[in-house]
């Protein structure tokens, strides 16, 4: 998940809580709008699912962490391959929630590819390989062609997933391999798992301190709720709204009592399991 810090050695020094302005909108690339409703073509996405049960780790704080230092070459070369066969893809001619998955999971990977060709790093911060000479991160770097396109992580997230379906939920399914992100998915995403699994995800993640907690000053929040407010409402009310639609009922009845929020924060540590 794209969460681009402002400028150079201070966008850094910034990177827990960088500017809402430093942050990319959600463009749509018209060019990824085409889809073909009756598309009867399923995406096989086993391969992500074999890695996923292999070295995601469920982490008794209710974060999940990545192995990234246990990956068995056979299974670097597999991600690969399934990045590889998914790229090859001619995903115009999907149907729309085909597409959906098709574009959590190649992000998702990417992200674990991108960790594990620069491992070992202790924040994916570091990984500095975007173009230009303020970026941070790997977010703007091109890592993959599909359909002649070459495309970075910021592409798939920015300019396909967010404008197209405009669902907040898409917050809680890409995941930045870090700490403060909500969770990496345990399981691929599917055509027919996606909706309950984006459900899922935002349900976990707002009734875990990394998603909301609240002090005698009023609720702290995560920064993504922060730096993609257009996304959950623009405003404090309409983050608010849409933390107590997923929060548990003993959290909404908590948060109703308040009209603002009183600070945001993030964790940018790696999501490494030890």
């Amino acid at each position: 998940m794209r969460r681009r810090p402002a400028l150079g050695i201070l966008a850094f020094c910034l990177a827990l809580a960088p500017p809402a302005w430093a942050v990319p909108k959600a463009e749509l690339w018209e060019r990824w709008l085409a889809h073909d409703p009756a598309s009867a073509v399923r995406v096989d996405h086993a391969e992500w699912g074999r890695f996923l049960s292999k070295y995601l780790v469920r982490g008794g704080d209710g974060v999940n962490r990545v192995r990234y230092g246990g990956v068995a070459p056979g299974d670097r070369q597999a991600l690969s391959g399934y990045v590889q066969r998914l790229s090859g893809m001619a995903v115009s001619l999907l149907s729309r929630p085909e597409q959906l998955a098709y574009w959590i999971n190649l992000y998702n990977a990417l992200t674990v590819q991108v960790i594990l060709g620069h491992h070992p790093v202790n924040t994916i911060l570091r990984i500095n390989i975007s173009p230009g000479w303020f970026a941070v991160g790997p977010w703007g770097k091109k890592l993959v062609r599909v359909e002649g396109e070459a495309l970075s992580l910021d592409d798939i997230e920015h300019r396909i997933l967010r404008p197209i379906w405009r669902d907040p939920r898409i917050h809680y399914a890409v995941n930045c391999a870090s700490v403060g992100c909500p969770n990496l998915a345990p399981a691929p995403f599917t055509a027919g798992t996606a909706d309950a699994m984006l459900t899922e995800g935002a349900r976990a993640y707002v009734n875990h301190p990394r998603g909301v907690r609240l002090t005698e000053y009023g609720p702290v929040v995560s920064s993504i709720y922060h730096w993609y407010a257009e996304d959950f409402g623009g405003s404090d009310a309409g983050v608010l709204a849409h933390l107590r639609r997923y929060a548990s009922p003993h959290l909404a009845a908590r948060l109703a009592k308040f009209s603002r929020i009183a600070d945001h924060g993030y964790d940018w540590d790696l999501n490494e399991a030890p």
